[in-house]
């Protein structure tokens, strides 16, 4: 693992809450927050290792809920605005992120709180109780109103990757890759991490000069064109952002390889007529068809297949104990960050693959545990970078929703809620080689 450098000081977002937290101290809370206080404080109570302090507004209480020796460090909750309770105990686990989003709430460590909750889901799980749930109808409306049709996930694309290469570049390393890294074989930066995880991908592909490779899904084209320029193969690229193929494009053009690598923007349901492909490379992708289409997804992996082709699907996955509800749930992610989206679990990519496909599944690795590393790192640089975040026009609201957003992917790594795994994928003739026994860069 690398080492990191300490967090940057939460003061720099501080000026807002402050504002808030002014507010809070000279506002009595209503009924629905002195009740919503009482559910939170129960909900607390019930975690078996105690270990969340939580400090409010009246007065000088203090809630101690301090953990037995040697149990998970003490995390503080600090409460701004007593409404927090209310949305809490309300609105469930959407609530408890909105009201840190409207800044009504902090913490010294988010990450390590959410994987608290996670831990102790059981505990947590009152506050989705029947007071959350009066909101569910309306929240699978809305969910079903963001499916990915066409168009559909064209919109939801633009939601999140079109708001701005320069942007994501503030946070990203200079590779611009946009996926858990792997810290392993001497890297020890992000970026070095990064290519390792490239590199990793196209060695399980057992990628030859005289390949064709299809990757669906660009981002920035960090894996296009390390495949072609160190691999010496062909690419197809596609994806549906403008503002990754506009930056890609740009990239291929600066490293001379547009002879080797042709850039799309289609839909992976329209790739029929392309013709098929050696080897396929989808990288954190699938969770962004929506479960109704997994079906689809790997239908059209195979059909851009020859027979002895293989394909290698990168994705974040959730426990399959958990797949069922979180499917047909909006959280805070498919809210905020990734309409229409859903992490799939190994199981129902397997249903999915076996259903439709003649694939086989040849290799599984979890590279999980590295996405705890990589959301640190990507966090402590958004942070070191918040003026600019600022002059790009982003205000406070947004910043606090950006870092909710990775902080609590990494609480839910950390916790091993979700995990993200490298599958290989072969068709009936294919012969590729065990994934221990290929060697780096061929060309």
């Amino acid at each position: 693992m690398t080492t990191t450098q300490s967090r940057p000081s939460t003061d720099l977002v501080r000026p807002s809450i402050r504002d808030r937290a002014a507010y809070a101290a000279v506002r009595a809370p209503g009924l629905l927050e002195s009740l919503g206080r009482r559910l939170v404080l129960t909900a607390l109570s019930r975690i078996p290792q105690r270990n969340v302090r939580l400090i409010d507004n009246q007065g000088s209480h203090e809630t101690k809920l301090a953990g037995e020796p040697g149990s998970l460090p003490l995390i503080t909750v600090r409460v701004l605005d007593p409404r927090f309770y209310a949305a809490a105990a309300f609105g469930g686990s959407l609530g408890i992120a909105e009201s840190y989003i409207d800044g009504a709430w902090e913490t010294d460590d988010l990450p390590a709180l959410i994987e608290i909750m996670t831990v102790n889901m059981s505990a947590m799980d009152s506050l989705e109780g029947p007071f959350a749930r009066l909101c569910t109808p309306l929240s699978r409306a809305a969910y079903w109103l963001e499916r990915n049709t066409r168009s559909g996930s064209r919109r939801n694309i633009v939601a999140h990757y079109d708001l701005g290469n320069e942007f994501f570049s503030l946070f990203l390393d200079p590779t611009m890759t946009y996926s858990c890294a792997v810290f392993e074989n001497g890297a020890t930066t992000l970026e070095q991490a990064q290519i390792e995880k490239i590199d990793r991908t196209c060695r399980k592909l057992d990628l030859r000069p005289t390949d064709h490779l299809l990757e669906i899904g660009t981002g920035w084209g960090a894996l296009a064109i390390h495949a072609a320029s160190k691999y010496g193969c062909r690419v197809t690229t596609t994806t549906i952002s403008d503002e990754q193929h506009r930056f890609a494009e740009q990239r291929v053009r600066e490293a001379g390889l547009q002879d080797r690598i042709t850039l799309l923007k289609r839909d992976y349901r329209d790739l029929q007529g392309m013709g098929q492909f050696d080897k396929l490379v989808s990288v954190e992708m699938l969770e962004a068809v929506g479960s109704k289409n997994f079906g689809t997804y790997f239908d059209a992996c195979s059909n851009c297949l020859k027979p002895e082709g293989a394909a290698l699907i990168q994705t974040i996955v959730i426990r399959d104990q958990f797949f069922e509800q979180a499917s047909r749930r909006r959280d805070f992610l498919k809210k905020y960050i990734f309409p229409g989206s859903c992490l799939p679990s190994v199981a129902a990519i397997l249903d999915a693959v076996n259903a439709r496909t003649d694939l086989r599944t040849w290799h599984l690795e979890d590279i999980g545990p590295h996405y705890s590393t990589t959301l640190q790192l990507w966090r402590d640089a958004f942070m070191s970078r918040i003026d600019e975040v600022r002059r790009l026009g982003f205000d406070e609201r947004f910043i606090r929703m950006w870092l909710y957003y990775l902080g609590y992917c990494e609480g839910a790594f950390r916790a091993r809620y979700v995990g993200d795994v490298q599958l290989l994928l072969t068709k009936p003739l294919c012969r590729i080689a065990a994934a221990g026994e290929r060697t780096a860069g061929r060309a």
